[in-house]
């Protein structure tokens, strides 16, 4: 079992950048495949981002490419999205999701703990 808890949102203009911070709970952070995804309103989830437990692997979602960087620090237990040049079609609620796994996972359905997520608004 995994909690999990996001923060770093907030409200910033278009070309601007946070960084979105997932605390975990639990002694075995290293074991877990972490992910970010968003969700705006009246859309369904979607991946962002994800890294293998160890970070040696990555994968982004291609509208965030060249953009969102996640990384993690398994001795703070935290997983990070840092994201530049934001515009408004990345307005959404984002949410952070942990699944024990060997790899990457992408898909949404393959998580199995999630975080309450944090609001990112941008405006033009």
């Amino acid at each position: 079992q995994v909690q999990l808890v996001e923060s770093g949102g907030g409200w910033v203009q278009a070309g601007g950048s946070l960084r979105l911070s997932c605390a975990a709970s639990g002694r075995t952070f290293s074991t877990y495949t972490m992910g970010w995804f968003r969700q705006a309103p009246g859309k369904e989830r979607e991946p962002v981002a994800a890294i293998s437990k160890y970070g040696s692997s990555t994968y982004y979602a291609d509208a965030v490419k060249g953009r969102f960087t996640i990384s993690r620090d398994n001795a703070k237990n935290t997983v990070y999205l840092k994201m530049n040049s934001l515009n408004p079609d990345d307005t959404a609620a984002y949410y952070c999701a942990a699944v024990a796994s060997n790899g990457l996972a992408t898909r949404t359905a393959a998580y199995e703990y999630w975080g309450q997520g944090t609001q990112v608004t941008v405006s033009s």
